[in-house]
Formats: structure tokens, C-alpha cells, sequence
């Protein structure tokens, strides 16, 4: 029985690159291992034509002697001593080092190197009140973490000693179990990963490399952040280990509440008292802001909840972009305290006012003849 084209077997273009070829064959050894499917002869057979076809087109030279002179290129290279036979083993091996290695994160196999390990990040919340995020400032903060320990440079070993390699994975950090069908790849249980042991460790950190310290840092928060924001300190997070590189520290912003003004976003709004008299009237109220006090003109017959909007006195984003508004919303404030003199007067402007009907109170008479309609079910 002749033999398929490699091409069609993975199911490929013949200009295919290494990393569709590596996806063709993952996507048949997935579906055709033998152990996915006891007993199934014909699976086993297309596992063993994939696998066949993934060492020749995986590698350049025989993928050019297969281009070339096609099937008798290759026999004539294995009767040569260029190939090996198929091993049911050995194939199951080559998925999880060749083309799984990258999704299991395993080291690489024969290469003799250990493992290093980044060092984790850290996160600080820093809260700030509303001036601060607005305009920025500089903060220290304190950061308890594993640093690299100053007596052995990290390496963990005592002065005059070094670390030596690990004598069952030989400096890998990875070790290889064969259960059945399958080959295994995990963390070496000696070194734990690092690939190396250490006879004498170090009286400071104990071997570990690494030692808790608390480290006062100056974090410059830009202008215009806001609850949720995050600054980076890149290399500030934990050190490493068997030469790793050091982690992150994300500090992370809360703006505590204000106790005159609410943000939302770029824009700022507050409540501004106004007495009774300057709404009816009409007058100027001082109204603050993050910058000072500005004048707001408060026009005749102002209604309490209307809404005033300053430009440009909100917050600058961090990010860019214009600058945001303060929103004044007006309260009318009910006088209180009043004197017995006071009552009277209020009574008399009541009294007249009621003389001239709805032309005082618009909204009142609106409302109330509403309700009427709503109770006796006029439209």
C-alpha cells in the first residue's frame, strides 16, 4: 500500500510554515493518540502517519528531501541511519516537549538550564482626598516585601560557597516519569524547580535568597487620577528567585469622599444655599472651588434645583483631554428661627402674594390642578 502525501496527511499547503505544520499535527495526535481511543486500530494507524509526516516536514533537511525526491528520498535517508523507527512512547514524548511544551509552560528538554522564577507582584491602595487626585503630589509609602537577600546576592549559598547543580534533574528543574503510555514532565522534587541545591546556606536568609523588608518608596501620583486608577513601579515588586527578575508594585487609587463637591469623571457638582430673598430677587453668591471662590449670578426667580455650569472648574483627565465643568445645583433655603416681627412680615408677603393668583406661583397651581384632574378623571 502506497504511502499519502505528508501534506495531505496533516492537512497542509505545501508552503505551510512551521507553525501551521506543529498546529496540523497537535490538532491529529490530539484525536488520533492511542490512548483516546483503546482498541482503535484505524486511529493508531492515522497517529502513526501523522506522527511520520510531523518529523519529516518539522525538519528542514528531511522536508527538503521530501520535496524533492518525495517518499524514496526519505526511505533512502533511514536505510541510511538518518531516521529511527516509530515508538508509540517516544511520539506521545515528542507532543508534550515539541509541541505542548509552549502550552504547559515545561523547560526545554537537553538545554541544561534551570529554571528561574519572577518575583511575584504587589499591590499598595492608596487613598487620597479629592485636592490631591485632582492636582497631583508626591507620596511615600512604605512596602513590606522579599527582597534580594545582601549577604549572598540572591544566590542563597553562605560566603565562599555556591549553589550546585541538582544531581537528579542535572540542572534542569524538570524531571521525566513514565506512567504507562504516557511521559510526564514536572517540577523536580529535590531542587524544587531551581535546578540547583545548596550545601551551605546562607546564615541571613536561611538559603531562601531572599529576605522580608520594608522598603520606603516616593510615588509621584500625576494629576487627575481617579478612584481605579493604577501607577506602575516597574522592578518594585518582589525579588526574584535563582536569578529571576523582580516583580511589579501596582498602586492602586481611591479618592475619599469630598464634603462639599461629587465627581464623576471629568466634572465636579455641589449644592449651593441660596437665601430666599437672592432667588426672588436676583443676586451674586460665592461659590467655591477647587482653585478658590468664584461669583456665581444668581438671576431673579430663580426656582431651588436649578442648575448652574462653571466651564473649566472640574478636573484635568489624567489621560488628556479638556478639562471638565463644576455643576452648581441652587437650593432655596427656608428661612428658620424666625422672630415674631419676622412672622408677620412673611404673613404679609404671603397674603399678598396669594392676592396675585397663579401669576406669583405657576408651578403650584399646575401641580394642584393635576391632582385634580387625576382624581376625578378629567384629561
Amino acid at each position: 500500500m502506497s504511502k499519502r502525501d505528508y501534506y495531505q496527511v496533516l492537512g497542509v499547503a505545501k508552503n505551510a510554515g512551521e507553525a501551521d505544520i506543529k498546529k496540523a499535527y497537535r490538532r491529529h495526535a490530539m484525536k488520533f493518540h492511542p490512548d483516546r481511543n483503546p482498541g482503535d486500530k484505524e486511529a493508531e494507524e492515522k497517529f502513526k502517519e501523522a506522527k511520520e509526516a510531523y518529523e519529516v516536514l518539522s525538519d528542514k533537511h528531511k522536508r527538503a528531501t521530501y520535496d524533492q525526491h518525495g517518499h524514496a528520498g526519505i526511505d533512502a535517508a533511514r536505510q541510511g541511519g538518518g531516521a529511527g523507527g516509530f515508538n508509540p512512547g517516544d511520539a506521545f514524548g515528542d507532543i508534550f516537549g515539541d509541541v505542548f511544551g509552549d502550552i504547559f509552560g515545561g523547560a526545554r528538554r537537553g538545554g541544561g538550564r534551570s529554571q528561574v522564577f519572577r518575583g511575584a507582584d504587589l499591590r499598595y491602595e492608596l487613598e487620597l482626598d479629592l485636592h490631591d487626585a485632582v492636582f497631583g503630589k508626591s507620596v511615600e509609602i512604605e512596602i513590606p516585601k522579599l527582597s534580594e537577600c545582601e549577604t549572598c546576592h540572591g544566590s542563597g549559598a553562605a560566603k565562599g560557597s555556591s549553589p550546585i547543580t541538582c544531581d537528579t534533574c542535572h540542572g534542569s528543574g524538570q524531571v521525566r516519569i513514565s506512567q504507562g503510555f504516557f511521559q510526564l514532565q514536572q517540577t523536580c522534587p529535590k531542587c524544587r524547580g531551581s535546578g540547583k541545591i545548596i550545601k551551605n546556606p546562607c546564615d541571613t536568609c536561611l538559603g531562601q535568597g531572599r529576605v522580608r523588608r520594608v522598603k520606603t518608596l516616593s510615588v509621584k501620583v500625576p494629576a487627575g487620577v481617579d478612584t481605579g486608577d493604577r501607577i506602575r513601579l516597574g522592578g518594585e515588586g518582589e525579588a526574584g528567585r535563582n536569578g529571576g527578575p523582580p516583580g511589579d508594585l501596582y498602586v492602586e487609587v481611591s479618592v475619599s469622599d469630598h464634603p462639599i463637591f461629587e465627581r464623576d469623571g471629568a466634572h465636579l457638582s455641589c449644592e449651593v444655599p441660596v437665601s430666599f430673598s437672592v432667588a426672588a430677587l436676583g443676586g451674586a453668591v460665592d461659590v467655591p472651588t477647587l482653585e478658590g471662590h468664584v461669583s456665581l449670578k444668581v438671576p431673579a426667580e430663580t426656582q431651588s434645583g436649578r442648575v448652574f455650569r462653571l466651564r473649566d472648574k472640574g478636573v484635568k483627565p489624567v489621560r488628556g483631554g479638556a478639562r471638565g465643568d463644576l455643576f452648581c445645583r441652587v437650593v432655596v433655603e427656608t428661612p428658620v428661627n424666625l422672630t415674631a416681627e419676622q412672622r408677620e412680615l412673611v404673613a404679609k408677603l404671603d397674603e399678598s402674594l396669594r392676592k396675585g393668583g397663579s401669576r406669583h406661583a405657576p408651578r403650584e397651581k399646575s401641580f394642584f390642578d393635576g391632582v385634580k384632574r387625576f382624581f376625578t378623571g378629567e384629561a
